[in-house]
């Protein structure tokens, strides 16, 4: 894990909200929205972000 409870709160609330956006409305960067919406949740759901660890960076206080 290299993600802190902030770092999976703002990951989920903000993928989501991309998620929901993208069905609700037309717009051209739907599969951009539908991405984006979809790794943050996906990241937040594990704990871990692949980005992170190239970089070696890590919010995780453990």
């Amino acid at each position: 894990m290299n993600l802190s409870l902030n770092d999976r709160l703002v990951r989920i609330v903000s993928g989501l909200g991309m998620v929901a956006f993208d069905y609700a409305a037309d717009v051209n960067w739907d599969v951009v929205l539908l991405v984006i919406g979809c790794w943050g949740v996906l990241t937040s759901a594990f704990g871990f972000c692949p980005f992170y660890r190239l970089v070696g960076h890590s919010t995780c206080p453990i």
